[in-house]
């Protein structure tokens, strides 16, 4: 049985894939800030299969304190799900609040990367596999997407520097792009269950169980084939949005 690491457990994509790769036959770390939401997965899913790990990815002593508890084969990370991530407000840059981008670059870029370079020597050591879930935001900038944008961006083309920074050690590296998936996403960012209910109304968006099912397909692929970098959107959303200001 083989072990995944998957942070934002808590809601969405990464509670998703817990469940699908728990499904699948593998066990899972799974870390998130809210310990209740980590509980219930453990007491569905079985302490053999799913050890909780609550801890704030911003919070490195955190991340290593869980990381040295890991135990028995749980400590044997196959697969690392770099999931956590979250957008905070959606004002033009000259009117964003700086502790909005600050928490954005802590969570989608520095806690990435910082879990990443603490597992890397075992999924090495195992020729494991890394899954960054990034965003269509990272190639197709929308207005207020600033540093939420920015961000992504710099989590696809991490992953694909990993891959080939990875190259000859055997570890599979995938950078997946969701477009709209209906999650507590756009509630965080925010702070209204009506403009998530807005957004995604009569879009037929994607669900984090999509994504959960392709990051599976992904993991379970033979070991001399990789995805380098998988787009996804729903139909009902394409990349098309080019604007044009015109002056009276």
């Amino acid at each position: 049985m083989k072990t995944a690491f998957v942070s934002g457990a808590t809601s969405g994509i990464g509670e998703a894939t817990v469940r699908t790769l728990v499904a699948s036959g593998w066990r899972c770390v799974a870390t998130g800030r809210r310990g209740e939401r980590l509980d219930a997965l453990v007491e569905e899913l079985g302490a053999d299969k799913v050890h909780p790990a609550v801890f704030d990815v911003r919070d490195e002593a955190a991340m290593d304190a869980a990381i040295e508890a890991l135990p028995g084969d749980f400590a044997k990370v196959d697969l690392l799900v770099n999931n956590a991530g979250l957008a905070k407000g959606l004002s033009a840059a000259q009117d964003a609040d700086l502790a909005d981008w600050q928490t954005m670059i802590d969570t989608n870029v520095t806690a990435m990367v910082k879990l990443t370079r603490k597992l890397l020597p075992g999924l090495i050591e195992r020729r494991g596999a890394i899954i960054a879930i990034g965003s269509v935001a990272g190639s197709y900038i929308y207005p207020g997407g600033n540093v939420y944008a920015g961000s992504k961006a710099f989590a696809n083309h991490f992953t694909l520097a990993l891959r080939a920074d990875l190259h000859g050690t055997g570890v599979r590296v995938t950078s997946i792009e969701p477009g709209m998936v209906e999650t507590e996403f756009t509630k965080v960012r925010t702070g209204s269950q009506q403009a998530s209910d807005d957004l995604y109304r009569g879009s037929d968006p994607m669900t984090g169980q999509d994504i959960a099912d392709t990051i599976r397909w992904i993991a379970e692929l033979p070991p001399h084939l990789n995805i380098n970098r998988l787009e996804l959107m729903p139909v009902n959303q394409d990349f098309a949005g080019f604007r044009v200001h015109r002056e009276d």
